[in-house]
């Protein structure tokens, strides 16, 4: 029976994971350069999970830093047909509350100094534009929101994400800007990974997990990320459950 090949990328907080025991490793060459980890190949009944960790094994690459084109480059190369990433995020809405998980239905990028692109040019005759109106996969997004139902995990099935350059968190300034403009949570990681997944026509997923407010929300202390960690660690274990879960199922 053909294995079905699912691609991991962790985020803030899952930058391993217990799939890397008795993990192959592999080491790929790519012509946009090295991954941001090695990428762990795992064998279950059905599937073959290849994770990659975004920010490094040891969180060394900053949100700029991440080669996001030698990721996805890589993944698709392997032969992976979807992948499923995870995010830390903030809540830019009161019901989205830390700790709960969110299955993003749309992104609005304002990243500044990324590649974002595989078609820097168009030398070679093919025009490519590649459409983004839709740029997460709704049948992985729904399937996921079923196991966390099931889970009793508090999720949400639909948001919009808004990814910054970063290093640095919002001024309160423009987290109420983005709140204006219809978004729903914050990261730096979702442009141009998801973009560069659509460009390559590998269907994408994130799983965000909530772990502060921001810094919209006035009676509240500022976001700092020493409270990130420590929220997300705490929760981390439900993005694990989740993933479990989801490479259980009989999907060949």
């Amino acid at each position: 029976m053909t294995k079905e090949k699912i691609a991991l990328i962790g985020g803030s907080g899952l930058e391993k994971l217990e799939l890397q025991k008795d993990a192959e490793i592999i080491h790929l060459e790519t012509p946009y350069g090295a991954t941001s980890s090695p990428i762990f190949k795992s064998v279950f009944p059905n599937t073959e999970v290849f994770f990659l960790s975004r920010h490094g094994l040891k969180h060394e690459l900053s949100p700029s830093k991440v080669n996001n084109r030698a990721n996805i480059w890589a993944l698709k190369n392997l032969g992976c047909t979807k992948i499923i990433a995870t995010t830390a995020v903030g809540s830019l809405r009161e019901e989205i509350r830390p700790g709960h998980l969110i299955f993003p239905d749309q992104f609005i990028d304002f990243t500044r100094f990324r590649s974002n692109t595989f078609f820097d040019d168009f030398a070679n005759g093919e025009i490519k534009h590649t459409a983004m109106a839709d740029p997460f996969n709704k049948t992985i997004c729904m399937q996921l929101a079923d196991i966390a139902k099931d889970l009793n995990i508090d999720y949400h099935s639909k948001g919009t994400v808004v990814t910054i350059e970063g290093p640095r968190f919002s001024t309160r300034a423009e987290s109420h800007m983005f709140r204006s403009w219809g978004a729903d949570l914050i990261n730096m990681s979702t442009a141009p990974e998801a973009m560069l997944a659509n460009e390559i026509e590998i269907p994408y997923v994130a799983i965000a997990m909530s772990t502060d407010y921001d810094c919209w929300k006035t009676d509240l202390e500022p976001v700092s990320m020493d409270a990130v960690f420590a929220v997300f660690k705490a929760n981390a274990e439900k993005v694990i459950l989740l993933l479990k879960a989801y490479l259980s199922i009989n999907r060949i």
